[in-house]
C-alpha cells in the first residue's frame, strides 16, 4: 500500500494485521499419494496469520499445533495442495522440519460428478440415522479408491492392512448401494450382545440368528419383529388354497425346530407335487407377508404353530370374513 492508501484505510476505520510474506520461487514435496508436487509461491497470496484484534488465524495455529505436538504426517483431500506450499514456508521460517504430506483425491459420486460439501445424505449424522454401522463405514471408506475390497473387519484390523501406497490419483466413486451391500455383511458378522440394545424388546438369540443375514439395515429387525411375535394378516391366496389347507392339516405338533421344520416342508413337497417356487413362494406370503427373507425353517419355531396356522388358514380364504378383518369389533 502507498501512504495514501494507508491515510484513507486509517480514515475509513481500517485496521491492520499480519500477514507473512512468502518466500521466492517455488515449493515442492514429495506427496505420499500424488508424487512429486510443486507450487509457484509467486502465484499465491501471502495468508493472513492475525487478525486486527489480535485473534491468531487457522493456518498459524494449526502448523504451531502440528510442531508442538510432533505430528508425523499430514493426510487430507487434494483441494489443500495450495496451503500445503504455505505451510512448508511457515515450517521453515519457523525453523521447524515439515510432517509428511499425503493428499488423496476427492470423491465424485457413482456417475463422476462432484459431491457437494452440503449434500446433507453423506453426513455422518445422516448416515447414523439412516443405519449405516460404524464398522461399514469404516472399512468401505478405507478400501475406497485403493483397489482392494472392502472387508467389514474391526478397527485394529483396518488399521493393520492400511497403506498410503495403495491409493491412487484418481477419484474415487462413492457407490451407496456398495456401502449397503457392505452394511449387510457387517450386521452378518455382529453377535446378538453386540445388538441387544438396538433390537426390538424381547428379541431373542434365536431371532437374531435367523433374521440378520437377510436385513441391509437394523432398522429392517423391527419389520421381521414384528412377524415373528404380532398379528399378521397375510394376503388373500385363494389361488393357492388347496397347497394352504394341505400345509395346515400336516403341520405337525410343536415342540418345533428346524429339523422338524425341514421335514415337514419335505413331506409337503411331495404330498403336494410342488417344488422350488411354486411351493416356497405361496407358503412365504401366507405365513410371513413377505415373497423374501430368512429360511422359514429357522422362522416358524419362533412364530409359533398357533400363529402360523391361523395365516394359513386366512390366507386360503379371500376376502378375509367380516368377524377377522382387522379392526373389526
Amino acid at each position: 500500500m502507498t501512504e495514501a492508501d494507508r491515510r484513507a484505510a486509517d480514515a475509513a476505520g481500517k485496521r491492520p494485521y499480519w500477514r507473512f510474506r512468502l518466500s521466492e520461487g517455488a515449493v515442492a514435496w514429495n506427496d505420499l499419494v500424488l508424487g512429486r508436487r510443486e507450487v509457484k509461491l509467486s502465484a499465491v497470496s501471502d495468508p493472513g496469520l492475525i487478525r486486527a484484534d489480535g485473534a491468531p488465524l487457522y493456518t498459524f495455529t494449526s502448523l504451531v499445533d502440528d510442531i508442538e505436538r510432533g505430528i508425523t504426517h499430514v493426510i487430507r483431500g487434494e483441494d489443500h495442495i495450495t496451503n500445503t506450499a504455505v505451510q512448508h514456508d511457515l515450517f521453515a521460517a519457523l525453523g521447524a522440519r515439515p510432517p509428511e504430506f499425503a493428499h488423496l483425491p476427492l470423491l465424485v459420486d457413482a456417475e463422476g460428478g462432484k459431491l457437494s460439501k452440503r449434500l446433507e445424505s453423506l453426513s455422518l449424522r445422516s448416515l447414523r440415522r439412516d443405519g449405516i454401522e460404524p464398522r461399514a463405514l469404516a472399512a468401505y471408506l478405507v478400501a475406497l479408491g485403493s483397489g482392494q475390497e472392502p472387508e467389514p473387519l474391526p478397527l485394529e484390523a483396518l488399521a493393520a492392512r492400511f497403506s498410503l501406497s495403495a491409493y491412487g490419483a484418481s477419484p474415487p466413486r462413492f457407490d451407496p448401494p456398495q456401502l449397503l451391500a457392505l452394511n449387510r455383511r457387517a450386521l452378518q458378522g455382529l453377535s446378538f450382545a453386540e445388538v441387544r440394545d438396538r433390537l426390538p424388546k424381547g428379541a431373542t438369540p434365536e431371532f437374531w440368528e435367523a433374521i440378520r443375514g437377510n436385513i441391509e439395515l437394523l432398522r429392517d429387525a423391527e419389520r421381521w419383529w414384528e412377524v415373528v411375535s404380532e398379528e399378521l394378516w397375510p394376503p388373500g391366496l385363494a389361488g393357492e388354497a388347496e397347497l394352504l389347507r394341505l400345509a395346515a392339516a400336516t403341520l405337525p405338533p410343536e415342540p418345533w425346530d428346524e429339523a422338524a421344520i425341514a421335514a415337514w416342508l419335505a413331506a409337503l413337497k411331495e404330498k403336494s407335487g410342488r417344488k422350488g417356487k411354486a411351493l416356497f413362494l405361496p407358503l412365504r406370503l401366507a405365513l410371513t407377508g413377505e415373497e423374501a427373507g430368512p429360511e422359514l425353517a429357522r422362522l416358524l419355531p419362533l412364530i409359533g404353530r398357533d400363529r402360523a396356522l391361523a395365516r394359513l388358514e386366512r390366507a386360503a380364504r379371500t376376502p378375509p370374513g367380516p368377524e377377522e378383518a382387522p379392526g373389526s369389533a
